[in-house]
């Protein structure tokens, strides 16, 4: 098997599905938390599980620089080496590349970059990305792609655009001809590659580039090339307007996104996947997600707090430490208070998660998410 993709309940635009992987099966919407070099940062896969994880995402570029893909492949790709049962996505690293700015050249067939850790000069091709990825062993993979910078002229963008089907069309050749290589697949049981729509903030390209990568034909659908800078508005505008164009029956991934009320302005939408940084990140910062809003818990004012980070949440941080002794951890540079942060920030996002597709199923629309 690859992939199944049931839709179930509907609230407006948003849907409550299954995701049907060879690693587990998945209720959509989902957020994936981010594993860029095969870890959530501060978080072990135990703890990850408990926390109800379905699903993760890791990065192409840094796990191909670092340990090397051939390494991973070894060990069971990475199912095996991170010791983790449960599904997985790779993206392809093109938006890492292409976020080296000067330290990558773009040519039709493919990118030049150097090394953010040692200068080494390497390459990636729709062919390597895919080769890299079908090593890496995930149970969905993307298609390589060019994320196009904000802003971005018309001209500028439709070339992008064009390059990326050009990849796309590479990609999936790749992809058919190699896809039974995956360490753990056998010849009824492959990985599955989706299509990455591109288009900037241009409608009609975007609109273009969703019919025509459908033609190519995937098993699933992103929309690429956000949160690159743009404002918020135009953001849900554009994904709204993608959405229109893209198969019912398929699964919808939203790279790259956002904060809680983000995610779900989004499932209200119809997106049925997304994945961030940000809890992760935010939380190394101190900067953490409440029912009451955002706290950074690093300010004085929590120093002689006993309560509870938040009095909502039932995840193991609120239920047993308080907003002074987090605060504390924060401001002793505490490995721990990393962790408590993490675990905190991730609980939050995945509650998200599970009140969105409650309502869902119950046929409310976003105002009661």
């Amino acid at each position: 098997m690859s992939i199944e993709f049931i839709v179930g309940d509907r609230a407006g635009a948003a849907r409550a599905g299954r995701l049907v992987t060879p690693h587990g099966e998945i209720e959509t919407p989902v957020f994936m938390p981010v594993g860029t070099a095969a870890t959530v940062k501060a978080v072990s896969q135990d703890v990850l599980e408990e926390l109800g994880v379905q699903i993760l995402l890791g990065n192409t570029y840094h796990l191909y620089l670092r340990p090397g893909v051939e390494t991973v492949r070894h060990l069971g790709g990475l199912h095996g080496f991170m010791a983790w049962p449960r599904a997985i996505l790779t993206d392809s690293g093109g938006f890492q590349v292409f976020s080296l700015n000067e330290l990558r050249k773009v040519t039709d067939e493919g990118v030049t970059f150097r090394s953010h850790h040692d200068g080494s000069s390497h390459f990636f091709s729709p062919e390597s990305a895919m080769a890299a990825q079908i090593g890496l062993g995930a149970d969905i993979i993307m298609a390589f792609d060019e994320c196009t910078e904000y802003p971005a002229d018309r001209a500028r963008t439709q070339a992008s655009m064009e390059l990326t089907l050009r990849w796309a069309e590479r990609s999936k050749k790749y992809f058919e001809e190699r896809k039974h290589e995956v360490p753990w697949g056998s010849a009824d049981s492959t990985q599955s590659l989706f299509g990455i729509v591109q288009g900037g903030m241009d409608l009609a390209l975007r609109k273009e580039s969703a019919e025509r990568t459908i033609e190519i034909g995937f098993l699933g659908y992103a929309i690429g090339g956000l949160s690159v800078g743009e404002p918020r508005e135009r953001t849900r505008e554009v994904v709204e307007a993608t959405l229109e164009h893209l198969p019912a029956d398929k699964p919808r991934y939203l790279m790259g996104v956002g904060t809680p009320d983000e995610i779900v302005e989004y499932a209200s939408l119809g997106v049925d996947m997304m994945d961030c940084v940000l809890p992760t990140r935010a939380a190394r910062h101190g900067l953490l997600f409440t029912s009451e809003g955002k706290i950074s818990i690093k300010q004085a004012r929590f120093a002689q707090d006993a309560g509870p980070l938040d009095p909502t949440c039932l995840c193991r941080v609120c239920q047993r430490y308080s907003r002074a002794y987090l605060r504390h951890l924060y401001a002793s540079n505490e490995v721990l208070a990393q962790v408590l942060n993490t675990l905190h920030n991730l609980s939050f996002y995945l509650d998200t998660m599970r009140r969105v597709r409650h309502s869902i199923r119950l046929g409310e629309e976003s105002r009661s998410f």
